[in-house]
């Protein structure tokens, strides 16, 4: 029965993670942050711990499978494919829009087996040198910061001087320092939280991302038409040896920045970006960004999960319910194997649903009022975060989405908006 019920958990954080992958503005940690709510009425109902804990890894590691497709289909995306919109819209606007899909599932399924082959070398290395690392995790965290900021280069124009880069900078140093204090506030005043639901204890983080990340994107969108061409047969082009560097850059970065607190996928694309040049003027280039990007949140997603159970220290809104939920059973060898065969089963599942989903959404796009789902998935947010967090989370929900649609119309990316978790840190650590 034990087995019947986890198998069975696992479908359902699948299906979960189907959702959040598609629709826009839903993030994988408001299910994961909603379960965690739920879990003392679901222990009382005969789920256990571990199976509350298969729901939201299986639905975390479906998630960073799917949400490519809104990304490339929609120009929609959350906070950790905003730098493969880009490349990957373009494919689609060129007609390519099916091999984006398919090199974004290769990267996330080849970076499946890195991660797992990186497992235990860094599982070995972080449990010695983690001690020393939080020592100087302040110093850390601003180097990486430094880098976010120094790696911005916004809007390219031609005819522009250099210096312009500097003015994007600058915006993103705004943004950074806005959505920082704003992060400060929230989290220093957490207790003044009521939620109108108490299922658990709530957590600031979901109104905070939720405005940051998903209804800031969904005002945006809803203000932009999507027209999309018709779309040529799938071809590969792209050579064997991209696609292998494509997937061992974003596996890589994913799994390093899995250890660091507040250290998100959006800001490991941003490592990964560093050697993997994406140049719009060269198709192998833009193609191996998108392999490298997928694996970036593949491999983050991953390698949390190995953070929590090897340094007991939560890297992911997933995390965090996770860790919640098996605080009442030892976060022994064995939970974590059969959290690493779910892992497997379902990103086999989730390589070949990418795929099947993306080809029999392309034609139903045209005929979507998008305008009308934003609408209905941003009231459904507001009245989440409203059940949830009560209305001082609505206050902070509504405070989050002018900031996080300052990087769209500021041209620069969404993950400096991470200040959010990476300013209190800094605080907290220097």
């Amino acid at each position: 029965m034990d087995l019947t019920m986890l198998i069975v958990s696992t479908i359902i954080g699948f299906l979960l993670g189907i959702v959040s992958g598609l629709v826009p503005g839903i993030h994988t940690n408001t299910f994961a942050f909603i379960l965690a709510a739920l879990s003392p009425w679901l222990a009382e109902s005969g789920l256990s711990s571990l199976c509350i804990a298969a729901i939201i890894v299986s639905s975390a590691l479906t998630h960073t499978f799917l949400n490519i497709i809104p990304s490339i289909f929609l120009g929609a995306p959350d906070p950790d494919t905003s730098l493969a919109v880009l490349p990957g819209h373009q494919m689609l606007l060129d007609g390519y829009g099916s091999e984006a899909i398919r090199l974004s599932a290769l990267g996330s399924a080849g970076s499946v087996l890195i991660s797992l082959i990186l497992t235990v070398p860094m599982a070995v290395f972080f449990v010695n040198m983690y001690p020393l690392m939080e020592q100087y995790m302040g110093w850390i965290l601003l180097i990486i910061v430094l880098i976010l900021i120094y790696t911005e280069k916004g809007e390219i124009i031609e005819g522009q001087g250099s210096l312009v880069r500097m003015k994007y900078r600058a915006y993103a140093v705004v943004l950074f320092l806005i959505s920082g204090l704003l992060g400060l506030f929230a989290i220093g005043s957490e207790g003044l939280i009521d939620p109108f639901i108490e299922l658990g204890k709530p957590s600031i983080l979901m109104p905070l991302f939720s405005g940051l990340f998903g209804a800031s994107m969904l005002v945006v969108s809803m203000q932009t038409d999507t027209v999309i061409p018709k779309q040529v047969s799938f071809i590969s082009v792209l050579p064997s040896k991209n696609i292998l560097r494509g997937m061992i850059t974003g596996s890589t970065a994913g799994s390093l920045v899995a250890w660091l607190p507040g250290i998100t996928a959006a800001v490991a694309t941003v490592l990964a970006r560093l050697a993997v040049k994406e140049d719009s003027s060269n198709d192998n280039s833009v193609r191996e960004f998108i392999v490298s990007i997928s694996g970036v949140n593949t491999a983050n997603a991953i390698l949390g999960l190995i953070a929590l159970f090897v340094i007991h220290r939560t890297r992911s809104g997933a995390m965090v319910a996770v860790s919640d939920i098996l605080g009442d059973i030892p976060m022994g060898i064995d939970t974590l194997v059969q959290l690493l065969i779910i892992i497997v089963a379902v990103s086999v599942a989730a390589f070949y649903i990418t795929i099947w989903m993306g080809d029999r959404i392309l034609p139903l796009i045209t005929r979507i009022n998008y305008r009308l789902l934003c609408t209905l998935i941003l009231g459904a947010l507001t009245v989440l975060v409203l059940i949830f967090t009560g209305w001082f989370g609505l206050v902070i929900f509504a405070a989050s989405i002018p900031i996080g649609m300052l990087a769209p119309y500021l041209r620069i990316r969404r993950s400096h908006a991470m200040g959010v978790l990476l300013l209190p840190l800094l605080v907290f650590y220097l």
